[in-house]
């Protein structure tokens, strides 16, 4: 006779009901020294703590309808947000969208920024040029694509790129480096009512793939881009409505070395945890997204393997101080994040005149860090983040550090 433990039985009728694993029996892909895969037993308090080397890429600056200095706040301020970096041609590229105030306003555009070492930044150039009302860009990734630099970009009209598919008219562009010209130059559409979250990754089989949420938030994943820009086949993943109490948003995914993809997902529906699947057939069916034990302060997340064999992911991992606090986990095997540390990133050392009177807001503990993309280069992590979302920074980590950390 068949026996089932107790545990199957409660994930076969989760699966039946459409609904997500109840919350004591989430799947455990975080295991702490000391905390073990418990959740809230993390004393964040004593967290080890990585520190690095800090820069601003694009400061802070008033927005074109701010109130006077003497009244100025936050909300003042131009948006800086959705941030990549790219290490190509010799140089750091940065990408990030920037637009009138916060966040995803008409007339938002995307910019870029390049550095010889990382840490110094030229003055901010815009791709897209500024659009004219009501349309606007999201950044949307840099992509080096058969040796083309492509700049990705999702394109809508109104107030934010969700909402109904006739009004948003929401497509995933891309813009070419033109390196003798020194420009970007429109390079054509990849797919309609699509915005990303990461540029494509490569698959086994040479096709590219990349996450794809339409403009209702609905989650799939598109394959191909390997004959051309805009041939890409569209493989559903998860319903906005799919499971109960799940609302998925900004997911990443990666695959193991048996080939298996994992996608993680930011939860918009107040679990204050990462959601977890999985693809055994390189990204045309998916598992049942299901509630794990990785706390997440509802923020994106980014992960990428490192030279040395493990896995970073960075994301705002403490739901008791929201995105104030930004962390650094790492996995030896991809599966199991076995290591957690807070990312010492530091008050800027200078703010623009303009936005000096709110310097208290720019501090750490203070300031939100969120939206992080990371590249490895000549031994270190270089991490691009936002600040309030109102301006554009770097942090990097020397690899040799995280790998101390990860010693018992």
């Amino acid at each position: 006779m068949l026996r089932l433990t107790a545990a199957a039985i409660s994930l076969f009728a989760a699966l039946l009901a459409g609904s997500s694993l109840v919350a004591d029996d989430p799947v455990p892909v975080l295991n702490l020294p000391g905390s073990g895969t418990n959740p809230d037993a993390i004393d964040y308090d004593t967290l080890p703590v990585l520190t690095g080397q800090h820069a601003i890429i694009n400061p802070a600056a008033r927005g074109p309808h701010s109130r006077p200095v003497d009244q100025l706040d936050l909300a003042d301020l131009r948006l800086n947000l959705h941030n990549y970096l790219v290490h190509h041609d010799g140089r750091y590229w940065c990408l990030w969208s920037d637009g009138p105030k916060v966040e995803d306003y008409p007339t938002q555009e995307m910019k870029y920024s390049t550095s010889e070492d990382g840490l110094t930044w030229s003055p901010a150039r815009s791709v897209t040029g500024t659009p004219e009302e009501p349309f606007a860009w999201i950044a949307r990734g840099l992509w080096v694509r058969d040796g083309e630099l492509l700049a990705l970009g999702a394109h809508y009209r109104g107030h934010g790129a969700f909402g109904p598919p006739d009004r948003k008219q929401l497509t995933l562009k891309a813009f070419t480096w033109n390196s003798d010209a020194g420009t970007w130059e429109p390079r054509g559409t990849l797919h309609e009512n699509a915005i990303n979250n990461f540029p494509p990754q490569r698959l086994p089989s040479g096709d590219w793939i990349v996450t794809r949420r339409d403009s209702r938030f609905n989650v799939s994943v598109l394959i191909g881009g390997r004959n051309a820009l805009d041939d890409w086949q569209a493989f559903p993943v998860v319903g906005v409505k799919d499971v109960d109490g799940f609302r998925p948003d900004e997911p990443i995914i990666w695959a193991l070395p048996e080939g298996t993809l994992v996608g993680l997902y930011r939860d918009n529906g107040g679990s204050q945890r990462l959601f977890h699947a999985t693809s055994e057939d390189q990204g045309r069916t998916w598992s049942r997204p299901l509630l794990t034990n990785f706390p997440n302060a509802t923020s994106k997340l980014f992960s990428m393997k490192t030279s040395r064999g493990y896995r970073v992911l960075v994301l705002n991992a403490n739901p008791k101080v929201g995105r104030r606090q930004i962390h650094l986990a790492i996995s030896p095997d991809g599966r199991t994040f076995t290591r957690l540390a807070r990312l010492d990133v530091p008050t800027p050392a200078e703010l623009p005149d303009e936005v000096a009177r709110i310097r208290k807001k720019f501090r750490s503990g203070i300031a939100s860090l969120q939206y992080p993309h990371v590249i490895e280069q000549d031994g270190h992590l270089l991490i691009a983040l936002s600040r309030g979302k109102v301006q554009t920074e770097v942090f990097r980590v020397d690899l040799d550090d995280v790998d101390r950390f990860l010693r018992p």
